[in-house]
């Protein structure tokens, strides 16, 4: 039987064309391929097999919490707002009434938090508390639409983004996290706001978040264009 998260690791990044792809460079025709191939086949088995909506990740006692969670950048350099107290999350496509809403707003909203397992593609895995709110919640408060099949979310970090299916998006541990280990969310995490969720792989959990759109469409995302696994669940 195949480690599963062998599996995912080899498919999402440790096999020698993905780290090709994780440099910067996809090997043209004679990687790509190969590399999507497996991707495509890592998302079906992801999404139609192993994911659950009621399976939740485990939790842990902060006392397990790492000293130090590595950060990871796609900017040279860490994007940070010029005027934090101007920043605003656009919530609008297949919803009743689109939403701009400020860290005040969503912290006035009920707050999630957990202490769970952090899984990056590269590897490695930390124990974390976040702090946020439910994605679902701000989806029934702009009052997302029946047409709405995945989500996209944006971030001011170099045009970066993701594609979420609306099962992931809408699991009671997926959040809109301000907060980490009982402080706010420091800039080197995604300050002010980023995406989060212990059932997936770290680069899907968009940092710096601005706009979160709900879409009958597909979208893809910054790593997932260069043949990295679309679904990405743990």
């Amino acid at each position: 039987m195949i480690d599963r998260r062998a599996f995912l690791r080899l498919a999402a990044g440790a096999g020698p064309a993905s780290l090709a792809a994780a440099c910067g460079w996809d090997g043209g025709n004679a990687v790509r391929p190969l590399l999507l191939d497996v991707s495509r086949l890592n998302d079906w088995v992801g999404e139609k097999i192993l994911f659950s909506q009621h399976r939740l990740a485990p939790q842990y006692d902060i006392a397990q919490r790492a000293t130090r969670l590595p950060s990871y950048f796609i900017s040279p350099m860490m994007p940070v707002l010029r005027d934090p107290n101007a920043w605003r999350l656009q919530v609008g496509g297949l919803v009743r009434q689109p939403l701009t809403l400020s860290i005040d707003d969503l912290q006035a909203m009920p707050r999630t938090t957990y202490t769970v397992k952090h899984h990056c593609v590269e590897g490695w895995s930390a124990i974390a508390t976040w702090h946020g709110v439910a994605l679902s919640a701000v989806a029934a408060r702009c009052g997302m639409l029946p047409q709405a099949r995945y989500v996209r979310f944006d971030s001011f970090d170099s045009g970066y983004s993701n594609g979420w299916d609306l099962a992931s998006a809408m699991h009671p541990q997926t959040i809109l996290a301000y907060g980490m280990n009982d402080n706010p969310l420091p800039a080197s995490h995604g300050a002010p706001l980023r995406l989060y969720s212990p059932t997936k792989l770290g680069y899907k959990m968009t940092k710096y978040l601005v706009s979160v759109t709900f879409t009958a469409e597909r979208p893809g995302g910054y790593w997932e264009d260069q043949g990295y696994p679309w679904f990405a669940g743990v």
